[in-house]
């Protein structure tokens, strides 16, 4: 009896102190969520102010600062690596959940514990080594500012510390104290089976980029390792393990690819978007659009391929164009009944559509590795965008031919004109950035500022609708968003150059170059090959490799080097949009807020239509020359 009572009371205790203790953790990490917050937003505030004054002092009062880009340069890397560390606090660091779906609870919260064990790991590996890489970086004196480089540098110890803290505080949280030792013990088990299989993989030779980037991805990815660490592990793992880089290299090239200027407006279009909504742009905007094809079956998914066509190029980035355009439209076509799963899967074919419309960073790329004329890449970059939109509408009239319209009212004249009045401030915003691209007021980075000044205006003075108390949580939306989708490219340009280190991108020229039947069968391995890299590389980064490699060649098999510029970025915007690896597809996801398992199935009818079109922009050079 005396044993029972004991028993009864040593488990109320336990029942007890859990949620105690739970709530303790609980508290200490919503204090430090509160003290990383509050210095991302503010880093958003910041970069709009120096774009935006680099922009009046340089076209409007003639006295450029020639320090705005490098203390721009400088704080973004802080805001890249702080919002990554509130996107991981908040668990919206993207992740594939099909697989997990499928299974049961218990087996769920042990893969879910597992996701957060093997980011641990990765940020363990990588924290001395980004430590070492920012003690290095303190030797070198910034040219304008003229202030050691540690103090940029120092966003990735601090970030990668920052998010150390909070995965333990979460492990610490864990429910159930046995699946945590089982998931922690699992992710060690991992490891420490492939640093004990060291000697046997070193031999290998290439065969270890399959192991790494396709195994180690795919068994990361399909387990719910958010896609960022899954990336980082397979990069690390294959560096630590089968070659004798310093991984101090691997922290250099995630800087390189998450601080790149072009990115940073993608946090700035992010904002835009979240602006333009809250003002009443977007409702004014959207209010328009609806009465001119909101009675049409699908009407309002043809407005979003005609969207993402005219936005395209003008911030560089395709994750910033579709943050720009996103916020728009999703809120009232889910509200129509669209599927959350679709619009994602829709906004990613836009996205490797809309890959050649001017002005495009990857045609400037193009044109500055290969020699090829940028005019000539501009003008024919225009008509291949036209042919993946009309087969992509041609997809969204065939899901929607039966779509039920009966509730739908057609919009009299008299309402569309009154809509259109009311509108044209918001649909005025994407020619005002363009022009102001075009006619060099802004650079690409820069004409977001443009946008947000823009949207402020219009909100306080025509729509008379601008809510003070949401711009805290906005601009902490905006930091975690934007925090997620750089630590994925940042990753992903780490394997980028571990592909380049491997040889892996001269082999291919040395393959391609031999092969049989002539242009034909050149292109058709082109467009199997960079549908391939797209799904690893970023557009830039793989130009950048193969560009002057393949286009000798493209010139010497007889194929015109716009035209098979074209195709190779048709071909790379598919890869870079397909899942499971494509990071473009899972940037539409963070932007859409929309789970990547429920975009899987939809994604790849838009994506045959996609290839239907590449493969006629491929078969007739006219697209893309005939207007040379």
């Amino acid at each position: 009896m005396a044993h029972v009572e004991f028993t009864e009371i040593v488990v109320s205790e336990i029942v007890v102190e859990t949620p105690r203790r739970r709530s303790l953790i609980g508290r200490i990490e919503s204090v430090l969520g509160g003290l990383v917050e509050i210095p991302a937003a503010l880093l958003v505030v910041a970069e709009i102010v120096i774009l935006f004054t680099g922009v009046v002092a340089r076209y409007g009062l003639h006295q450029p600062l020639i320090w705005s880009d490098e203390l721009a340069s400088i704080l973004f890397l802080w805001l890249a690596m702080l919002g990554a560390v509130v996107a991981f606090r908040r668990g919206e660091h993207m992740r594939m959940t099909a697989m997990v779906a499928m299974a049961g609870p218990r087996l769920w919260a042990f893969l879910d514990v597992v996701a957060t064990a093997a980011a641990l790991a990765f940020l363990l590996m990588v924290a001395w080594p980004a430590y070492e890489y920012a003690y290095e970086e303190s030797f070198i004196t910034t040219p304008a500012l003229q202030i050691a480089n540690i103090w940029r540098a120092a966003a990735l110890p601090v970030g990668i510390g920052l998010m150390v803290l909070f995965a333990l505080l979460r492990l610490l949280r864990a429910a159930d104290v046995r699946t945590l030792l089982a998931a922690v013990l699992t992710v060690a088990a991992v490891v420490a089976l492939f640093w004990v299989a060291q000697p046997v993989l070193k031999p290998l030779g290439n065969i270890n980029l399959v192991i790494f980037f396709v195994g180690v991805v795919g068994l990361c990815v399909f387990a719910g390792v958010p896609i960022a660490f899954a990336f980082g592990l397979a990069i690390f793992g294959y560096l630590a393990l089968t070659t004798r880089t310093p991984l101090m290299v691997l922290v250099g090239r995630m800087d390189e690819g998450m601080s790149h200027l072009i990115l940073l407006s993608v946090p700035l279009f992010v904002f835009l978007g979240l602006l333009i909504e809250m003002t009443g742009m977007a409702r004014a905007m959207v209010a328009f659009l609806a009465s001119l094809l909101g009675h049409v079956r699908g009407g309002l998914h043809y407005v979003l391929v005609g969207a993402m066509y005219l936005v395209s190029g003008i911030s560089g980035a395709k994750a910033a164009d579709m943050a720009a355009v996103a916020p728009v439209l999703f809120p009232e076509m889910k509200a129509r009944g669209a599927k959350p799963g679709d619009l994602v899967a829709l906004l990613a074919a836009t996205g490797a559509q809309t890959e050649t419309i001017p002005p495009s960073l990857v045609l400037i790329t193009i044109g500055s590795v290969t020699g090829v004329s940028i005019a000539a890449l501009f003008t024919g970059g225009l008509l291949p965008g036209v042919v993946l939109a009309f087969t992509l509408c041609t997809l969204v009239w065939w899901r929607y031919r039966n779509e039920d319209m009966s509730g739908v009212r057609r919009a009299t004249g008299g309402e569309i004109g009154k809509a259109f009045v009311v509108a044209v401030p918001a649909l005025a915003l994407p020619f005002v950035i363009r022009a102001a691209v075009v006619e060099g007021v802004a650079t690409a980075t820069e004409v977001s500022t443009i946008g947000i000044v823009y949207g402020v205006l219009a909100g306080l003075l025509i729509y008379r609708r601008f809510d003070w108390r949401r711009l805290r949580p906005m601009l902490i939306e905006t930091a975690a968003l934007s925090g997620a989708i750089l630590l994925i490219i940042g990753t992903a340009t780490g394997m980028a150059w571990g592909l380049t280190q491997s040889g892996f991108s001269r082999a291919l020229a040395a393959a391609m170059t031999g092969l049989p039947g002539g242009s034909a069968s050149f292109i058709a391995v082109s467009i199997l090959a960079f549908t391939i890299l797209g799904s690893v590389l970023e557009g830039i980064p793989a130009i950048v490799l193969f560009g002057p490699l393949l286009f000798p060649i493209a010139r010497a098999v007889g194929v015109h080097e716009v035209h098979y510029a074209m195709v190779i970025i048709l071909a790379m915007g598919i890869g870079l949009f397909a899942p499971p690896f494509g990071v473009g597809y899972y940037a539409a996801c963070a932007i859409g807020r929309v789970d990547p398992a429920d975009g899987i199935r939809p994604i790849w009818g838009y994506l045959l239509a996609l290839l239907i079109g590449l493969i006629v922009v491929a078969i007739f050079p006219w697209i893309s020359i005939g207007f040379l």
